[in-house]
């Protein structure tokens, strides 16, 4: 049996640990959309003969539109000035939902 004062060192533990445990909930990101479940899994794309040596391929993705899931096509695309590489968007997961993060050239 444990004695009283085992447990009222036991409850004063657990009060203070307890209490040293602060949940923050993070808010919504300012200008992002989330989307309440996870998004397909991205589509086969037949990649075209490239434009030109200079082109770099832009694959697809899913993209939120309200209510469901829309697929926007990849492209190809001519890095802006001082730029080599597309770095791809991609959808991250937080407390809020699914959202999209966008890709940016590097």
């Amino acid at each position: 049996m444990i004695s009283a004062k085992v447990r009222a060192a036991l409850l004063a533990l657990s009060l203070a640990s307890a209490a040293g445990c602060v949940a923050y909930v993070r808010p919504p990101r300012v200008g992002v959309v989330y989307a309440m479940r996870e998004p397909p899994p991205a589509r086969v794309e037949v990649i075209s003969v490239a434009p030109s040596a200079a082109h770099v391929w832009i694959a697809g993705h899913w993209m939120w539109r309200g209510s469901d899931y829309e697929w926007i096509g990849g492209r190809w695309e001519q890095p802006a000035a001082g730029f080599r590489r597309w770095e791809p968007g991609r959808w991250q997961h937080d407390r809020n939902g699914w959202f999209w993060e966008e890709g940016h050239w590097r």
